[in-house]
């Protein structure tokens, strides 16, 4: 994961931005923005903001809640002086009615533009405008398995459930089955081979496991097999989770 440089304009902007992307999900990216004083003399920083594309709604991670007020991570010193830089974080959602288009979403990498406004240390303002701040392409396949509800802790040997959903990325319809292979530390509860159904292209469906665990600690699921029919093609899906065992004294102490 590299920093993307922007260039924003005229060889005599003084700020230079850098850009980095970080995929939590195919529905969630964190951007981190840094800014630097390239010029010899100090800057002030009046404001930095993200102006979204349609597609996603964000929140700026740069202020911490003081006494009841929000404040700014860097306080009120608002200057850079000459080579000093600043670093900015975004988090950002794709927006409901884009999450299930998943097809498209992951060929659509634009994320919004960012805007500076700043003044020279005589009081000249000025406006700079990057280019469209993009993310990675992703690419989950033509099946992706997403983790929807598990418990924080489980007690050892005793089943637990968890929630996933499929969704099919292709362009076709998919004919599904599931099955479970079981793992040094955790067991499947239930039949051996489960039909889960058609799935158009560009839908999801969900579906629920009754797990068990035979080893206490942070413990990883795995071994999920999920077979297209149509093309006779399996998706093995491992470490998708991880949940916390302890034994029932140890629960019930909590």
């Amino acid at each position: 994961m590299f920093f993307r440089k922007m260039f924003l304009s005229p060889s005599h902007v003084p700020l230079e931005v850098k850009t980095k992307c970080y995929n939590s999900d195919l529905n969630e990216v964190y951007l981190e923005v840094q800014i630097k004083n390239i010029s010899s003399s100090t800057i002030f920083i009046q404001k930095v903001s993200l102006e979204l594309s349609e597609m996603y709604t964000g929140a700026e991670l740069n202020i911490v809640s003081q006494a009841g007020e929000d404040e700014c991570t860097f306080g009120t010193r608002m200057f850079l002086q000459s080579m000093e830089g600043r670093q900015y974080l975004y988090n950002l959602q794709l927006k409901q009615e884009f999450s299930e288009k998943v097809g498209t979403i992951s060929r659509q990498t634009e994320l919004g533009k960012l805007i500076i406004l700043w003044k020279r240390n005589l009081g000249e303002m000025a406006v700079l405008q990057t280019i469209q701040l993009e993310r990675e392409s992703l690419d989950y396949g033509n099946l992706r398995l997403s983790l929807e509800e598990i418990p924080e802790t489980v007690i050892l040997e005793k089943p637990f459930n968890v929630t996933c959903k499929i969704t099919n990325c292709s362009d076709r319809k998919m004919k599904l089955v599931l099955r479970m292979n079981d793992t040094d530390s955790v067991r499947w509860c239930g039949t051996s081979e489960r039909y889960l159904g058609k799935l158009s292209p560009n839908s999801s469906l969900c579906f629920s496991l009754t797990l068990l665990s035979l080893k206490m600690g942070l413990q990883s699921i795995s071994g999920i097999c999920i077979t297209d029919k149509v093309l006779r093609k399996s998706h093995v899906c491992d470490n998708i989770a991880k949940v916390f065992v302890v034994s029932s004294i140890l629960k019930m102490k909590s």
